[in-house]
């Protein structure tokens, strides 16, 4: 059956989304967030953890970590399918239809940032495996031009396509177990390494003293934190579920992600602890029985990262700019970040970008504070909630000051707890209303 597509003009991103476009059931979420938390970057994180803990605390902070940022990013999920907004409405909602503007502006900014880095890796992944299986060298200018726009080419494609469609078809037929069957044999290879090595030798390494557990469980939740900002773009499709129950889209993103992550994360942990000092992960991976064809497919899934940074991207630049379409805000989006990738230093701009996904962790905080228990949610119902956006501010500094003086108790999750606890406490009296209508029995 045809359904009404939306005026050009209509806001999209801050009107809740109607029953008959929620398609996603609970498989859909999780093949989608399985397959956005598989990803270089996150093998690349895990093998910080090494040596700074050792293995047993480095396994603590992987399980516990990706447990408690998997079930963030669920919760979050599930706001945003009860209500049917997208982030922005959310934003709206809790901070007010002025004050929302900072935090939606500030997440465009980390989207064009994570989508051009995504679009570096891509890029960089393809002159290693040009040159490891043909001996071709890319790395020059040539080289460079090339290799990102044929990723931008395949990434301005998928952008012209339906984001359900390209979740539903291709993500949890076909992308998901190429990926799955890639993990199995890496983790296979590196496994044997291991072994050969010695496993009990690796499973009692101790760590330097660099990290302590909480600062590495902070790097474990760095990554699903930095997907808080986009995960109600993507669940407010998903389907109803009988009320009470904790599958749909709740489910669905917590077991998906938390399983990529404490993956992905050990993974790179066990590559760090038999690669050959100054080797790097790419480099590793490429080394190991199989790894041109496992990296080449981890690549391939890497583009729907960069889809999912655009996609959430345009949306959040549609709930500013309603005239143009969600769709047509994400070319133009995807077309900045190819230019980008041309000429930005990308790796010396990365810890730019995980400082300011430090400012997410507070934001949501607030937001599951104020709206995660059933409040009444309507966004744009007010201009500025003063008492939100001091409390969103005041986390960002604790965030802050607990890296810099108590870095040894990690900065998430006490920063997560205070906001919202102080968000709870100073929800308005109107917080308690029945919730936006129609809204209890979804997923």
């Amino acid at each position: 059956m045809a359904q009404a597509r939306p005026s050009s003009s209509a806001n999209e991103a801050l009107t809740p989304l109607p029953a008959e476009r929620r398609v996603f059931r609970w498989h859909d979420h999780l093949s989608l967030w399985f397959s956005l938390g598989v990803g270089l970057l996150v093998m690349q994180i895990g093998a910080y953890l090494v040596p700074a803990v050792g293995t047993r605390d480095a396994v603590i902070a992987i399980l516990v970590g990706s447990a408690v940022g998997a079930g963030l990013l669920a919760w979050t999920a599930r706001l945003g399918c009860e209500t049917g907004l997208a982030s922005a409405g959310l934003m709206h909602a809790t901070y007010g239809s002025a004050f929302a503007r900072l935090p939606v502006v500030l997440n465009i900014v980390q989207l064009v940032g994570w989508t051009t880095f995504e679009l570096v890796v891509m890029r960089e992944g393809t002159q290693a495996i040009a040159k490891q299986a043909l001996g071709l060298d890319l790395a020059g200018s040539g080289g460079v031009l090339a290799g990102t726009l044929l990723w931008g080419a395949v990434l301005l494609a998928l952008l012209s396509g339906s984001m359900v469609t390209l979740v539903r078809r291709f993500v949890a037929r076909f992308g998901l177990p190429l990926v799955v069957i890639s993990l199995l044999w890496l983790t296979w290879q590196f496994g044997a390494q291991l072994s050969a090595k010695g496993f009990d030798a690796f499973w009692q390494r101790p760590g330097d003293g660099s990290m302590g557990l909480f600062s590495a469980m902070d790097l474990v939740i760095a990554m699903p934190v930095s997907w808080l900002p986009l995960v109600a773009d993507y669940a407010r499709h998903g389907r109803r579920a009988a009320p009470g129950r904790l599958g749909g889209a709740f489910g669905g993103t917590w077991v998906g992600y938390a399983l990529a992550n404490v993956w992905c994360y050990a993974l790179g942990v066990m590559v760090a602890s038999v690669a050959e000092p100054g080797t790097s992960l790419v480099t590793a991976l490429l080394l190991a029985q199989g790894g041109l064809i496992a990296l080449g497919l981890i690549l391939i899934d890497e583009l729907d990262n960069a889809y999912g940074d655009v996609y959430s991207g345009s949306v959040s630049v549609h709930s500013l700019a309603p005239r143009w379409s969600v769709r047509r805000w994400g070319l133009a989006m995807a077309a900045l970040c190819i230019a980008l990738a041309l000429v930005l230093p990308m790796h010396q701009l990365e810890p730019f970008l995980l400082m300011l996904s430090s400012v997410f962790v507070p934001l949501y905080g607030v937001i599951l504070g104020r709206l995660g228990g059933g409040a009444a949610v309507q966004a744009g119902a007010r201009r500025v909630d003063w008492s939100a956006a001091l409390v969103w501010v005041g986390g960002i500094a604790l965030y802050h000051a607990c890296a810099k003086w108590a870095p040894q108790w990690g900065s998430a999750l006490p920063t997560l707890f205070v906001c919202f606890v102080l968000a709870r406490l100073t929800r308005p009296a109107a917080a308690g209303a029945a919730p936006l209508a129609g809204a209890q029995s979804h997923g």
